[in-house]
């Protein structure tokens, strides 16, 4: 007897703890037993449904409280046993409570393979789905936009090139990117230049379809893929038609306007490219060339370009070797004065030679340089080398001349500049008198005071300033005014053409003139022959520079002329 009160003890406090898991399980039962014809429903039952199931005719009351859609689902799903089946799980939508429900229907068999019980499981999976969804959507589309993001798109554009394939058709990508979108984030914030973003968005999305796909690719870059492009979702429409809407300010939340232009580049598959990501490489590129040319344009794809492109890489990558391994060489070209074709100086003069021998032009390397950074250190061991030759020749020859070195923007930009070159100046012994400078309008465009003074304190100390490439910019004038110079180099495009063009003539006389009344020499570079030196001396041109008198040669060359101007000496 005890032991049967200990039994029951056991059974109660099982039944309680199974209820208490079944009430907490965000879940409702149904169990059957099929021998007894007896149902119970278990736990959360009324969450899920306001009507109780008292035998098996019950069930069909299930089927008017779920969606239309789901309920020959729902029906099959509950009778599995007809179809001899042990278990069944589906989901279901239920209509009065919007709830997605998955039903989990079990059956237990006796031996002789006939139903004892069935246990049907309803449990909200609501939350479970809309998590699930979120991560979908997260997995395909950009939050902020709601366009594609950027790996859906490589994987949609896969599928196009594809379909391509086998229809023998074609597809464009534009890769679509804000000029000066900086100026946005810098100047109004970044929640401003992400609402930028979003407007922008959501107006490219109105032009998507079947046949062009469109995607936020990253920060301020859309990609948009066109399949077959012609008519109304041509490149060329469709670039039309965002340039038309660009000419309208974006409006702000805090009622600010912000207006806005892209570069475009395209390609198109097959001629471009045979891949996803190679076609949309082809795309950057040429965008990256539309900015160049002065931006709010389009570039198709063009082979001349990717090859510009990958010899620009190149040259980085070579650029980058060569600056560790200090491979450069040194070439000097000599100046004169036009009264007495007395040496004045020389002009460093950087050279270059690939792996192959060829020799890459410093009007090809420099620029690269200045983007990539490397120009510091060449700028740096051009100084170097170009001082201690220098140094070596007046010990070696004592003729007294000058140094003219090439100072890059970038270069001269370095808060150590003014010091590590009179560091150097002062290592070899050398003074500051004997040096001239070369700079360039593009050091003085972005910030004329800051460049301007940093100059006026080298000629402080004696360092020579010259101002090369005159003319050739957009406000020379403006610069002489105030700009602490010496020496005015008058650009070799116009000595080309000054015996043959009346205009080119008369510029080249109103700027001797001018920068003689200045109190500044004057150099004319690039003249190749005695009828241009006769008409520049003329002119009373003070200083000749050119294949006329002298090519650049390296330290060889130079010390063969020092040694015959000492003989005569």
């Amino acid at each position: 007897m005890a032991l049967l009160e200990s039994e029951n003890r056991r059974l109660r406090r099982d039944e309680k703890m199974f209820r208490l898991l079944c009430e907490t399980s965000n879940s409702a039962f149904i169990y059957y037993n099929y021998r007894e014809d007896r149902i119970r429903t278990i736990a959360n039952w009324d969450y899920f449904f306001d009507f109780s199931i008292e035998n098996i005719k019950d069930f069909s009351r299930l089927y008017d409280k779920v969606e239309e859609k789901y309920a020959i689902l729902l029906r099959e799903g509950l009778f599995i046993e007809n179809h001899n089946r042990d278990r069944e799980s589906f989901e279901i939508q239920l209509k009065e409570k919007n709830l997605c429900v998955e039903v989990e229907v079990n059956i237990v068999y006796d031996a002789d393979r006939k139903p004892t019980d069935k246990i049907i499981r309803f449990k909200d999976v609501t939350k479970i789905n809309a998590q699930k969804d979120e991560l979908t959507y997260m997995a395909y589309y950009d939050i902020l936009t709601g366009l594609y993001n950027r790996n859906c798109f490589v994987r949609i554009l896969g599928e196009l090139l594809r379909k391509a394939t086998r229809e023998m058709r074609t597809v464009a990508v534009m890769f679509v990117d804000f000029d000066d979108f900086r100026r946005v984030n810098d100047g109004m914030g970044i929640i401003a230049g992400d609402e930028v973003i979003q407007l922008f968005g959501q107006y490219l999305s109105g032009l998507m379809s079947e046949q062009v796909v469109i995607s936020h690719f990253s920060t301020d870059i859309y990609c948009i893929a066109i399949y077959d492009p012609c008519g109304a979702r041509s490149v060329e429409t469709i670039y039309q038609v965002i340039r038309e809407r660009l000419k309208t300010p974006f409006r702000l939340t805090d009622g600010q306007e912000v207006t806005m232009t892209v570069s475009v580049g395209v390609s198109e598959y097959p001629e471009a490219a045979s891949g996803t990501l190679e076609l949309i490489n082809c795309a950057e590129i040429v965008m990256f060339k539309a900015k160049s040319k002065g931006k709010d344009a389009i570039q198709y794809f063009d082979g001349a370009i990717l090859e510009d492109f990958l010899q620009t890489v190149n040259i980085q990558t070579m650029l980058r070797e060569v600056v560790f391994e200090q491979n450069f060489t040194m070439n000097y070209q000599p100046q004169y004065y036009a009264e007495d074709k007395r040496l004045r100086g020389v002009e460093a003069l950087i050279r270059w030679k690939d792996d192959e021998g060829d020799s890459i032009s410093p009007a090809v390397f420099i620029p690269i340089a200045e983007k990539n950074g490397t120009i510091v250190p060449i700028g740096n061991w051009v100084i170097e080398k170009s001082v201690q030759t220098y140094a070596h020749w007046r010990d070696t020859y004592h003729y007294p001349m000058l140094l003219s070195l090439n100072v890059s923007a970038v270069q001269c930009k370095q808060k150590d500049f003014i010091e590590s070159l009179l560091q150097i100046i002062q290592k070899y012994d050398v003074s500051p008198e004997e040096i001239e400078l070369e700079i360039t309008e593009t050091i003085l465009i972005e910030d004329f005071g800051y460049i301007s003074g940093r100059l006026a304190r080298l000629r402080e100390t004696g360092v020579k300033i010259s101002l090369d490439d005159f003319g050739t910019g957009f406000s020379s004038l403006s610069y002489l005014k105030g700009l602490p110079i010496d020496t005015l180099k008058i650009d070799k495009s116009f000595v080309d053409t000054m015996l043959t063009d009346n205009n080119t003539k008369i510029i080249i006389e109103s700027i001797i003139y001018m920068v003689k009344r200045l109190g500044y020499e004057t150099i004319a570079e690039g003249v190749e022959t005695e009828e241009q030196f006769a008409y520049l001396k003329d002119l009373s041109c003070d200083i000749i520079q050119g294949y006329y008198l002298g090519r650049p040669m390296p330290d060889e060359g130079i010390e063969e002329l020092l040694e015959g101007l000492t003989a005569k000496v």
